[in-house]
């Protein structure tokens, strides 16, 4: 089993792949924004879930505290802070809808509570942005959120993000395309 590395070796990872394969619309700046808004959005998710908080308990801690300070190097005050509250808005919003794709990705004998707390808020808030916001590739999605996840667990929980947020976009597609062939 391998270590977890550390949060400024994911987002230099990060930098390197989006030099590879980059949300088109956006400066690197602004990907790395969106980048450290991922980050945080899981953090806040986590926090929400432990701590028992709400959306915009956490939004306003995040935004008036959080994002002054620096995560074992990785600067928050780098945060794309509107993109973080539509993230952390979104995955609450959508809730429901959500944790129905993630739980379709499970295997048969595994409910989404027994997922680690962490582990669910990468799914969730990766599961967001695949279902709700097209406009970002997945490839983009499903990279980062792995990258994330080799930030907090081993190679095993970063393959099951994988594996997990491929089947949320690809069943995503194959909804979609069944929508189109309907109306057609």
């Amino acid at each position: 089993m391998s270590e977890p590395n550390s949060i400024q070796s994911v987002l230099q990872q990060l930098a390197e792949a989006e030099r590879q394969r980059a949300e088109p619309q956006l400066s690197s700046r602004q990907r790395r924004a969106r980048t450290v808004s991922r980050l945080a959005a899981v953090q806040a998710l986590y926090q929400m879930e432990l701590a028992g908080e709400g959306v915009e308990t956490v939004i306003t801690e995040f935004s008036n505290f959080r994002f002054d300070a620096d995560i074992e190097g990785a600067p928050l005050a780098e945060a794309d802070e509107a993109y973080f509250a539509e993230v952390v808005r979104g995955v609450i919003e959508s809730q429901r809808e959500i944790d129905a794709a993630i739980t379709a990705r499970l295997a048969s004998n595994w409910r989404l509570e027994r997922v680690d707390a962490t582990l669910r808020a990468l799914l969730r808030c990766g599961a967001w942005e695949l279902l709700k916001h097209p406009d970002t590739p997945r490839e983009v999605v499903i990279d980062e959120y792995v990258e994330l996840a080799k930030a907090f667990f081993d190679d095993a929980e970063a393959r099951f993000v994988n594996a997990a947020l491929d089947g949320v976009a690809r069943d995503r597609v194959a909804i979609n395309g069944a929508a189109r062939d309907a109306t057609a």
